[in-house]
This record gives structure tokens, sequence and C-alpha cells, in this order.
């Protein structure tokens, strides 16, 4: 166990999120100003009790962006500045720019968006990339659209997400998307193992050849499948706040992040939702530290793997793996 008067800084530790949606990363000031702007009636974004309360949230914040493209960026460069206050260099949320129609083409609503995000984290060394989300439920030949788009922006486009109820909508539909995207470079990277269990993540990896799993948790529960995520080096991106506040995880002491990486699984760790959650990147690392007694040595690792599964740029990579050697030895 660290000596908690030398522990060092956690803002301090290069690191990255790439587990966050691009709604759900607005602030709460920002949802109140956009819904009174709007005419639409204010809420409380952590007035919710189960996952029907939580989209329910989820939809009203997305319909505040609607109205106008400045809402979005507005959206789009408090994420990357609240990336930065966290001590993160690379930022990689969900965003899809087809949801905007109203506001304009998709590349133009990209290009918008790519735009913000350069100018508000080149000067706070904040690095972004992006995820296209594709929705259980949803037409698979739109969703093999919308992979074949990522591929075309694959300058921005790092991953291929998976979100949804997959309790209700398995992966294996979505097979011939996931193959588009790994095809032309990009990691798959879908939502499993957070409301179903061990076998909805091991479809996202044999369906999907899933290298990244957004949440992942109940994979702890199969002694099989942990072995095979570390065979297979397959990564989870891991949100300790969003698993307790959804009921996934009852307690901080019964989350299973130190189990997986006892287990050898690369894991990281990610916001979710910080408008739902209320948990920044920072937050997320103090949780793990002194919620679920991480180590200096662990949480390193931890944001070491956060780095080198981002898909960023090498130079970004290697000065991040440099910091991060760095400030374990300080």
């Amino acid at each position: 166990m660290d000596d908690p008067a030398r522990r060092r800084d956690l803002r301090a530790l290069p690191k990255a999120d790439l587990h966050l949606h691009t709604v759900g990363a607005m602030r709460p000031d920002t949802l109140r100003d956009l819904a009174a702007a709007a005419g639409h009636p204010l809420l409380d974004p952590r007035a919710f009790t189960d996952f029907a309360g939580f989209q329910a949230v989820y939809s009203a914040a997305f319909h505040t962006t609607q109205t106008a493209l400045p809402n979005l960026l507005r959206l789009v460069r408090e994420l990357v500045e609240d990336a930065a206050a966290s001590g993160a260099v690379w930022v990689q949320p969900h965003f899809d720019p087809h949801v905007y129609h109203a506001l304009g083409a998709p590349e133009r609503i990209l290009d918008a968006v790519l735009e913000t995000a350069h100018t508000t984290g080149g000067p706070l060394g904040v690095g972004f990339g992006l995820t296209m989300t594709l929705r259980r439920g949803h037409d698979t030949a739109h969703s093999e659209h919308l992979a074949a788009f990522a591929v075309r922006h694959s300058a921005h486009y790092r991953s291929l997400g998976l979100a949804g109820d997959e309790s209700a909508h398995p992966a294996t539909p979505y097979a011939r998307a996931f193959a588009i995207a790994r095809e032309g470079g990009l990691t798959a990277a879908p939502h499993a193992g957070e409301l179903a269990g061990p076998e909805s993540v091991r479809t996202a990896i044999e369906a999907l050849g899933a290298t990244r799993i957004a949440h992942g948790v109940r994979a702890a529960t199969d002694p099989d499948l942990l072995t095979e995520l570390v065979e297979r080096g397959v990564s989870l991106d891991i949100c300790p706040t969003s698993n307790i506040a959804l009921g996934i995880v009852p307690s901080p002491d019964a989350h299973p992040l130190p189990q997986l990486l006892a287990a050898g699984v690369p894991c990281t760790l990610g916001t979710d939702d910080p408008l739902m959650f209320g948990a920044s990147l920072l937050d997320e690392y103090e949780t793990a530290r002194t919620g679920l007694g991480l180590s200096d040595a662990q949480l390193a690792a931890v944001a070491g793997t956060s780095v080198m599964t981002s898909g960023a740029p090498a130079g970004v990579v290697r000065e991040a793996m440099v910091g991060i050697a760095a400030w374990l030895r300080a």
C-alpha cells in the first residue's frame, strides 16, 4: 500500500479518456443554460434511479444540442477543457455527426467539431480523436454506412463502438459493420458486459473482433473469460462511478477492477457520462486509489494502457509514456 503522505499528484499523471459520450460530457450549468434558451423543462441530470431514467436524462440533454451548432460546439470545447483539468493528454469521445442532421451535413458538423476540439486542445496539450457509435437495435445497413463513414475519416475516428441495451439487442447483427471498421484500421470497441453477463463480452470478441470493451466488468464472474481476455490482449475501459450509480456494482468495495488487474486483464479508466454521474477523469483515478485500493504503480499501468490502446498518433503516445514513467519515478 502506498504511503498516503507520499502519494503522487494524479492530475500530473498523463492519461487518456477513451470511454466518454459527448452528450454525457455536458456540464450541468451548460445543460441548464441550453435548456432555458430552448424553452425546455429544466431537470436534475442526476435524479434517476435506473437505466431507463438515465436514458431519459441523456435524451433531454441531447435535444438541447439540436437547436443550434454553437450549442454543440460549446459542449465540445468544455469537454476538452475538462479533460485537460484532469491531466488528460488525449480524449476520445463517442460521436456521430449524422444525428445532428438538422444542423447541417455530417461532414460540416464533423469539421466544426474537430476545429473546435483542436483549437481548444492545442494550447492545453490535449489531443482529440473520436469513436463512431452504433446503436443496438438500429438498422444494420445504416450501421454499416456509419462504419464506412468512420473509415473514410480515419484520420480522426480511431474506433467503432456499439452502445445501447445489450440485454435486449445482441451484438451479432453488427458483425459486418465491425468488419468494415477493422479492415479500415479502426479499433473494435463495443459496449459489453454492463447490462448483460460474460457471454455478451465473449460475443463482442468473437463476433465483432473487439480488442477493447467498453465496461466489461461482468467478465470478472467468468474465470475462463478472464483468461481469454489476457491471452487475446483485450482491454476493458472501466467506469467505476457509472457502474455504482447504475447498480451494476453494489458498492466501491465490490467493484471488480482490482480483481481484473490481478488477473492480468489490461484496463483503463473512463468517465462514461459525467453529466449524470458527476465524476471527472481525475475523480475516477482518485476513486480507484482511495476507494478501490489501487497502488500508484497500478494507476500508472492503467494510464499507460489508456494511452497505448487509444490509437493516438505515435508522438502523443511516446510523449505520454515518457511522462508516465517520469511520474512513477518521482
